[in-house]
Formats: C-alpha cells, structure tokens, sequence
C-alpha cells in the first residue's frame, strides 16, 4: 500500500515555486530520508503532506485522503518540527497528557519513560526549555505517538551528539516494535543513512533521485589520479563533481558504470577508484555547480 502519491505537485509563492511538478510514491512501513539543500522544497513538501498547507495544482492522496484540513489525516499523521506552538499554559506533562487524549495509538509508558531518561521535569513548561530540550521533546511527542505516518523535519536541531545518537538509538526500536511509515527530512544523512531504508532526494522543487539507500552507496564512484588520465577516463561519463588536487591530479565523481575489468583497468592506468558516501554524493548533487565552492574561485 502507498502511504503517500504525489502527481505533478507544484506549489507557489508569488512567482516562486517551493515545489515544480513533483511527482512520487512512498509504501507503508518504510523510514524514508527526505534529502534535499535548503530551499529545496523539503518543509513545504511536509506541510502538505500533513495538511497544514494547501497545494496550488497537481494532487497529493495521504493515506488515501486529501490531506489538506482533514480530520482523518490530523488524527494518523504527527508533523515533528521546530517551529511547533505547543501551549505555554500547560507544563510538559500536561502537554503529554494532551496528547495521549488526541492520538490514538499513543504510548503512555513510552513517553513517560522518555521523559525521565531525558531529565525533564513534570513542573517545567515549553516555552523555558533551551533548543536542545525542546527538540528532545518534540522527539518524544513524534515517538509515543506512534501514527500510521510520522514526519520529522530537522529533528535534531540544537541537540548535542549523545543526545542524537540516543534519539536515532530509540528511533529505531520503537519502529522494529511498532512498524509505521516515518520520513526524516535531515542535514546529517551520514548520522541516519543506517537507519534509512530509502531515498528522496528533491532538488529547486523535484525528484532527483528517489531509490533504496542501498543502491545509493552504488550509484556513484570517484576516480582519482593524473589530470590527463582522468579525464581520458571520464570523457564520456555523465561527472557529478570535479576537484583540482595540486599541481597535475584531479578527482572527479560520475555515475557509477563500472564492471570489475574497468576496475582492473583502471587501475592499471594509474586511476584510483573510490566509493562516495552518501553523504557526499548528495551534496555533490544538489550542488549548483560541479565544482562546488572551488568554482567561485577559478
């Protein structure tokens, strides 16, 4: 089943499209990175999907259902983000309380249990946490809630590494426990590329690449050594990206089409060939340029 179809969505502010005819599928039961530059479309895109924004055309199903103003899809999908406005009357746990009456399949022992591993306190209230404790918080909101579809936009913003890693750590288990479809939009894809199953990457508002992690880690490859050899080599590649190394050496990244006789080939030739993390390749991709940075400066 797909939790969510996307079909030709577009959305526009003024003359400016956040999102240009995106069209895509997730299937249920899948933690998805959503991967894109800032600007790229990523928030506006999760804001639909939640319902808290209208599209301007194209047609977007959720969990069946068009989700803009709809109860069904308020009550199964929670939208996990910095921004959120939670009451400055309540304290956190009245907070907690709340929530437990609105959805559904929340875990009571779960958020409680979160909430004192993470040293909170019931008398605090929201608005006197640092950034860090409220992105922890809005963690253990996007957890014990356990909807159908939980999306979280920058969830770790402010927080400190082990507090990261603890997050991504329970993350995990929880959806081992407790299948659900949960998509991370995130600038530290090499921190969650292990717990990822897929890939959307969106670039000026599209689908760039939409594909299992996987087969990531496999779609591109360097190639570094002699400039000359190099661009021998790659000639006919389609180049993702292209650096200067000293005096005569290059290294340049292209689209992964290599047996293992080019392997051996090239490096015969004096080419070494080297994986690209996916990390690296998606910067690489969503750069306006092949050169990055280095090309303000030729």
């Amino acid at each position: 089943m797909n939790v969510i179809e996307c079909n030709r969505l577009t959305k526009a502010y003024g003359g400016a499209k956040a999102l240009n005819n995106l069209s895509f599928k997730l299937e249920e039961n899948k933690i998805i990175g959503l991967i894109g530059r800032n600007g790229a479309g990523k928030t506006t895109l999760l804001k639909i999907i939640a319902g808290f924004m209208k599209e301007t055309s194209g047609e977007i199903q959720v969990l069946a259902e068009k989700p803009f103003n709809n109860l069904t899809v308020s009550a199964n999908v929670i939208f996990i983000h910095d921004q959120m406005n939670l009451p400055t009357a309540l304290n956190l746990k009245e907070i907690l309380q709340a929530a437990a009456r609105f959805y559904e399949n929340w875990d009571d022992e779960l958020a409680n249990r979160l909430f004192d591993y993470f040293s909170f306190n019931s008398s605090q209230h929201y608005q006197g946490l640092s950034k860090g404790m409220k992105s922890t918080f809005h963690m253990i909101l996007g957890l014990s809630a356990r909807c159908s579809l939980t999306l979280f936009d920058e969830p770790t913003t402010g927080m400190d590494a082990a507090v990261r890693k603890d997050f991504y750590r329970a993350l995990l288990k929880d959806y081992i426990a407790h299948p659900r479809t949960i998509i991370i939009s995130s600038h530290h894809l090499n921190e969650i590329e292990d717990l990822l199953e897929d890939i959307l990457l969106i670039k000026d508002g599209k689908e760039y690449l939409h594909l299992p992690v996987a087969d990531l880690k496999e779609w591109a490859i360097g190639l570094q050594g002699k400039t000359a050899v190099v661009d021998e080599w790659t000639q006919n590649q389609e180049v993702i990206f292209t650096k200067s190394i000293g005096i005569d050496q290059s290294y340049v990244v292209v689209r992964n089409h290599f047996s293992e006789a080019d392997w051996q080939t090239a490096r015969t030739a004096g080419v070494v060939l080297t994986p690209v993390t996916s990390s690296d390749l998606c910067v690489y991709l969503t750069s306006k340029t092949t050169g990055g940075i280095d090309d303000v400066f030729n």
